[in-house]
Parts: structure tokens; C-alpha cells; sequence
């Protein structure tokens, strides 16, 4: 056998044998040897336990013509689907074995041409069903990624909900505060949180100076980015409540 640089990933192909798939490696693999033991051989080199062949190879040591190689290959292929995932390793490497089969001078000459029929056929439903599964798998995927985002949007929402409630919680709690200049400075980084909050590119509270050593002329509570223009945030508290020609 000459295996080609083909190689087989863990998701390349279902390896619970539907029934085709069972028929094609019952029928080819007695075709690629001649004799019954080589079969056994063929699957023992494939990594099925010796305590699935060993009566086998018995049976045919006490009587060779006990068994024909169809029967053997029926027997092995049955035991091993019927010991479900266990035995998962054994059956991925066995079709790997087969559609990278290249080699056919063990066969009869009769036989040859047919069992590179049937290695063909393999071959095209690994790759239909390696087809079919990546194309599942790409599914699964982008479920995947979509439900990542939309826990990452929920988690964002719940996180801006969250603050929030604290930003609003802090200014009811300035309400006591009697000293204008902390409740002030407090205010401003309170009112920063809300931009943010809201995804509005906010610059921090900063103070201008006179050139001439006059100190600070001018506090700017904030400066917000909004729709590409920039916006200078001035906020105030008062003591009493303010009317409609109060607020510009």
C-alpha cells in the first residue's frame, strides 16, 4: 500500500459507517488480498484489538476453510460498529487506509480492477461527506460567532444599564453635600460617566489660564465629540429649581 500526502483531519469525515460506506469496505478489502489471513492482517494493522480477530485467526488455524474472506470482513466491520464510539479510532483509520490505497499487486489479477472501482467509490463519498461536514462545521461556526456577539451586545447593555443606575445613584447622593466646590467637582466626572455611557468621546474637565499669571479664567466641565463636531459641556448647580429662561 502507498498512502498519498492526503491527510485526514478529525472532522473530515462521519465515521459511524452508513450502510454504503459498510458495503463498500465488506466488498473491497477481500479483493485487495489473497489469502484470509492477510485480511485479518489488514485490519490488525488498522488498530482493531486482537480480542476482536483472535477467534478468527483461530478458526482458520483449525479449519482454513472455516471462513471466507467476505465473512471475515462482515464479521470485524459488524463487531467494531457495534461497539459504537469506542471503537471510533479504529473505523477513521481504516477508511483512511482504504481511499489512500494505491498499491493492488496483492490482489488476483481478476480482482484488481474491481477493487479499484470500489476504492474510487470510497474515495468520492469521503469526499461528498467530507464536503457535507465542513460545510456543517462552517455552520456551526458562524452560530457560534453569532451567539458570541450577541452575548457580548446583552453583556455590553447590562454593563451601560448597570452604570447607569450608579451614575444616578452618585448624583442623589451629592444632593446633602453642602460644600459647592466638591459637589461641583464631583458632578463633573459624574456627568463624563454618562457620556461615556452612552458611547459619546468625552475629553475630561480641564481648566484655561491666563498668559499673564492671572490663574484660572475659565473651567470647562467637559468637551464631547458628537456627529463629528466638538461641543465645550458647561453644568451648573442651583440651589433652586430653575425655569425655562433659566436653562441655555
Amino acid at each position: 500500500m502507498g498512502p498519498t500526502d492526503e491527510s485526514f483531519g478529525e472532522h473530515s469525515i462521519r465515521y459511524h459507517w452508513p450502510q454504503e460506506l459498510l458495503t463498500l469496505i465488506i466488498d473491497v478489502v477481500p479483493k485487495l488480498f489473497r489469502s484470509k489471513k492477510q485480511v485479518l492482517v489488514f485490519f490488525r494493522g488498522a488498530g482493531v484489538g486482537a480480542h476482536l480477530l483472535n477467534d478468527l485467526m483461530g478458526q482458520l488455524n483449525a479449519d482454513t476453510t472455516s471462513l471466507n474472506k467476505y465473512q471475515i470482513a462482515r464479521t470485524v466491520a459488524t463487531r467494531l460498529l457495534e461497539r459504537g464510539d469506542t471503537t471510533i479510532a479504529e473505523r477513521r483509520e481504516i477508511v483512511k487506509q482504504l481511499a489512500q490505497w494505491e498499491d493492488y499487486s496483492g490482489s488476483y489479477p481478476d480482482d484488481a480492477p474491481i477493487a479499484k472501482g470500489l476504492i474510487a467509490s470510497i474515495r468520492e463519498l469521503v469526499k461528498e461527506r467530507d464536503a457535507f461536514t465542513r460545510m456543517a462545521d462552517e455552520r456551526e461556526r458562524e452560530r457560534e460567532i453569532n451567539k458570541s456577539e450577541y452575548r457580548a451586545k446583552i453583556e455590553a447593555q447590562q454593563k451601560a444599564r448597570s452604570e447607569r443606575e450608579s451614575i444616578k445613584s452618585d448624583l442623589f447622593a451629592l444632593f446633602p453635600e453642602t460644600n459647592a466646590s466638591k459637589r461641583g467637582k464631583a458632578l463633573e466626572g459624574l456627568l463624563n460617566r454618562l457620556f461615556k455611557s452612552y458611547n459619546i468621546l468625552v475629553s475630561e474637565a480641564f481648566e484655561l489660564k491666563g498668559d499673564n499669571g492671572e490663574g484660572v479664567i475659565e473651567q470647562i466641565d467637559g468637551v464631547i465629540s458628537l456627529d463629528g463636531e466638538f461641543y465645550l459641556v458647561e453644568m451648573k448647580w442651583w440651589k433652586d429649581k430653575l425655569g425655562p429662561r433659566g436653562v441655555y
